[in-house]
């Protein structure tokens, strides 16, 4: 599998992988390595990843609790206070070993522990080798916002390893899914095709692809000024609805690809109503998403705060939410501004 050149670091695969880490840190000569793993990853991935690293350096494991509740400043700060318990200097390397609230949390650890430490992404699951660990985005959630509090900073290098998905479960599956059926709708429709078609699908190339896009964008846009924007594509309502989720006691947790899911049905309803976005392939989104996701009870009382919370979102700008929208499959348009009674609308047309 050919190896991926970001602005500043690579996207290796399988086995080359594992041989470029070595030699980035023999190159590099650092003092130390920490690993950032969580309870699953400790369990689940680190007995296949310690054999496969080759080094004698000092080698220090640091766990956190899994999951999106604990992606907080909090974490932060008791990995940074075992950092330095542990002897952590500006030369040491941060391995972060895990999905997306590993990659995310671990490079912001090390992009501010002492002004900036180099760190290595290896993401476990679908959803983090299709987009948490790629691109440069770091940081934490404050209270349920999502990822309110970070910065940009590129890793040394990210190491994939497909083997690593046949430990997640089936639902954590679908959950990355939802990103490559957002690179589909928005840059490649073979990738929506061979989802939505359900055929014997290669992961491994769907996931080599998703990368390729990912990455094509962001060297156009790393800070997300512009086009960048469109990796959003069903965030706006969907990080709305996963943060209602993710808040409310009442309500079962969604993955993050399950709210992006319902994100994007909403979205492309959007699209149809002000960008004439075709109703054939409205529908044909709308059934997609519904055939691998099932229908997620989102009540009208449950409205006013998921747009309560969509004011939080990043790309807006001065109060206003802005959203990505599509005039067709491939053909998008960022900055669109988007009237509350659509949006409900829209979240109706999910539940219709």
């Amino acid at each position: 599998m050919t190896s991926i050149k970001a602005a500043t670091y690579s996207i290796h695969f399988n086995e080359k992988a594992y041989t470029e880490l070595a030699s980035l840190i023999r190159n590099n000569n650092y003092s130390s390595i920490f690993i950032l793993v969580d309870d699953n990853t400790l369990t689940h991935c680190y007995p296949r990843f310690i054999p496969l690293l080759e080094t004698d350096k000092k080698i220090e494991v640091i766990q956190i609790d899994a999951g999106e509740i604990h992606k907080n400043i909090e974490t932060c700060v008791g990995v940074w206070n075992v950092m330095t318990e542990l002897g952590a200097d500006r030369k040491s390397l941060l391995i972060t070993l895990g999905g997306g609230v590993i990659t995310d949390l671990g490079g912001f650890v090390a992009a501010s522990f002492k002004r900036g430490i180099d760190f290595v992404n290896i993401p476990t699951t679908l959803l983090s080798m299709v987009d948490a660990s790629v691109g440069g985005k770091t940081g934490v959630d404050l209270g349920v916002l999502k990822n309110q509090i970070g910065l940009f900073a590129n890793p040394e290098m990210v190491v994939l390893d497909a083997e690593y998905l046949h430990t997640l479960p089936a639902r954590e599956i679908r959950s990355g899914t939802a990103e490559i059926i957002k690179y589909g709708m928005t840059h490649d429709i073979r990738l929506f095709n061979e989802i939505k078609d359900n055929n014997e699908l290669n992961i491994v190339d769907l996931i080599h692809r998703s990368i390729e896009i990912k990455n094509e964008v962001v060297l156009k846009d790393p800070t997300e000024q512009n086009i960048r924007k469109v990796l959003n594509w069903g965030h706006t309502i969907g990080h709305g609805v996963e943060s209602y989720f993710l808040e409310n006691e009442q309500k079962e947790n969604l993955t993050h690809g399950e709210a992006i899911a319902i994100g994007m049905v909403c979205e492309a309803y959007i699209s149809s109503k002000l960008l004439n976005f075709p109703s054939n392939k409205l529908q044909e989104v709308k059934n997609t998403i519904l055939a691998i996701y099932g229908k997620i009870a989102i009540l009208e009382e449950d409205f006013s705060s998921i747009m309560e919370l969509m004011k939080h979102d990043k790309k807006n700008i001065g109060g206003e939410i802005n959203f990505i929208l599509l005039n067709n499959f491939g053909d998008f348009k960022i900055d669109c501004k988007v009237s509350n009674q659509l949006v409900i609308e829209s979240l109706k047309y999910y539940n219709s």
